[in-house]
């Protein structure tokens, strides 16, 4: 393996400071956390054992890989599981020298449960404050709209943002199924031109597995000032050009998008594309138990299969802190760490 500076590739990845940007708290629960829930709640669709649930985790497509994120979705049916999900991802991320998190939470997944905004919001304010006090690790939160539960789970996820908000929401968000996202646009449109108005950023998934229109609906109509995936911008170099002057950040998970079909190969995943034609991207996760992942995985395939060098590991970790929601003296104290290192 070669050395950098004195130190392999892999140890400078080890040794980078890490935000994650594009990570998902049912996505993120671990295997063992799935099967106590799953055993803790009987009669789900899940399996109790860890050789069929590894099983379960191999995905044919999209369509396959969201019934599978459903059926684990069901299983977090009281706020405890939700704290227990959000510490045991900062505990995996203090272990990758991981910094700061901001969490996608889906708050109508948690509704059709029956748990009342406020428990769940007194969840995720425990959550934060263990997170940061046990483990190191700063935690923001981003609710998001499942798209494809249209204008139902909009209102909720406004009304919970608005009404309830967890002391560390920082974002809004659009995610799920994107084919179905056109039969309830102006659903969507209307919740984040709420939601942008009370202060919160707009962080929509989109281009991830349509084409670059979902990117323009996105940038046009909800104010996108950061992008979930949107590797479907290279077939519009209008869209490039747009994305580059403005320097919008596309959060880019090169694992997730293989996974899932998006991607036939990781060999042929287009992050070096994006970063050559002068993109910002950060470098993400998404569901990194359900991919049999990490967030420092995500960096040395970077770095062993796509051929990035240290010089663009640590612009990448760079812009990850960047493209935050930390406060500015934290981004500057956590830029500063990368620098000294690189």
């Amino acid at each position: 393996m070669p050395r950098v500076g004195g130190m392999t590739i892999h140890a400078f990845i080890d040794a980078l400071p890490k935000v994650e940007l594009h990570v998902h708290l049912i996505g993120s629960a671990s295997v063992p956390t799935v099967l106590e829930l799953s055993r803790r709640h009987p009669g789900s669709r899940v399996p109790t054992t860890e050789e069929e649930l590894r099983g379960f985790y191999v995905f044919r497509d999209f369509a396959d890989f969201a019934r599978v994120y459903q059926a684990v979705n069901a299983l977090v049916r009281e706020p405890e599981d939700v704290a227990t999900l959000v510490t045991g991802l900062a505990r995996d991320l203090a272990g990758q020298n991981g910094r700061y998190v901001e969490v996608t939470v889906t708050p109508y997944a948690h509704h059709v449960v029956g748990m009342p905004m406020r428990a769940v919001t007194e969840a995720l304010d425990i959550a934060a404050r263990r997170s940061l006090d046990e483990h190191g690790v700063r935690v923001g939160y981003i609710f998001d709209i499942p798209g494809e539960y249209g204008a139902e789970a909009a209102r909720i996820t406004l009304d919970h943002a608005l009404q309830e908000p967890p002391q560390a929401l920082v974002a809004f968000g659009l995610a799920g199924i994107e084919q179905e996202r056109v039969h309830h646009r102006d659903a969507f449109r209307d919740a984040f031109r709420a939601a942008t108005a009370a202060g919160l950023h707009s962080v929509p998934h989109a281009g991830e597995m349509t084409g670059p229109e979902t990117v323009w609906e996105v940038v046009d109509h909800l104010g996108a000032e950061r992008i979930g995936h949107g590797i479907s911008c290279l077939h519009d170099p209008r869209l490039m050009a747009h994305l580059r002057e403005r320097q919008i950040p596309l959060e880019v998970c090169p694992t997730s998008n293989v996974c899932t079909g998006q991607v036939a190969d990781i060999k042929e995943h287009p992050l070096p594309r994006l970063l050559q034609e002068g993109l910002f991207v950060t470098l993400n996760s998404d569901d990194p138990p359900m991919f049999a992942t990490t967030l420092t995985d995500e960096y040395r395939v970077a770095a062993d299969v796509l051929g990035l060098d240290r010089a663009a590991l640590t612009a990448l970790a760079r812009n990850a802190v960047t493209a935050s929601y930390l406060d500015p003296q934290a981004r500057r104290t956590l830029l500063a760490e990368i620098d000294a290192l690189s």
